[in-house]
């Protein structure tokens, strides 16, 4: 008789979420000419880097897309 192993757990749809910096996605995710998100602020490249950075570099993303916020 074999023994079945137990069902994993699903993944998770993001698998770099951090608690520490969440994401300043708002839901409104449009680009404008310059490939900025008008609802984040978020440069697209920098979207598409959010799920593989790290704490220090998703600070530094958010950091950019209040300075984009303040001009």
């Amino acid at each position: 008789m074999s023994q079945s192993a137990s069902p994993r757990p699903p993944k998770p749809l993001y698998s770099n979420v951090s608690p520490a910096v969440p994401s300043p996605c708002t839901g409104v995710c449009k680009l404008d000419e310059q490939r900025v998100c008008l609802g984040c602020l978020r440069h697209v490249e920098d979207i598409r880097e959010w799920r593989s950075a790290d704490d220090e570099r998703r600070r530094g993303i958010c950091a950019e897309a209040l300075k984009r916020r303040s001009l």
